[in-house]
């Protein structure tokens, strides 16, 4: 589930060369805060895919919810009372 929501993520991504050579912009617009630099496209893709995994960590940390991609989702369970 969580691979799968990853590599979901990971297609939305979109890349931009940045100005003056200074490298690499990436970000996956559906997910608010999800964004890297880097100098090349290859290390934009992954600092890109670690700020997701850390997005991911936070946001089960403090009980977020997740948008659906791609019929990819995460659900955060409740604890029993």
């Amino acid at each position: 589930m969580l691979t799968a929501y990853i590599q979901a993520a990971m297609r939305r991504a979109t890349y931009e060369l940045l100005p003056d050579d200074e490298g690499y912009y990436g970000q996956i617009p559906l997910l608010e805060g999800v964004f890297a630099t880097a100098a090349t496209l290859e290390d934009c893709r992954e600092e890109l895919r670690s700020v997701l995994e850390g997005w991911i960590i936070l946001g089960l940390s403090m009980r977020h919810p997740f948008p659906e991609i791609d019929g990819h989702g995460l659900t955060v369970q409740q604890d029993a009372a």
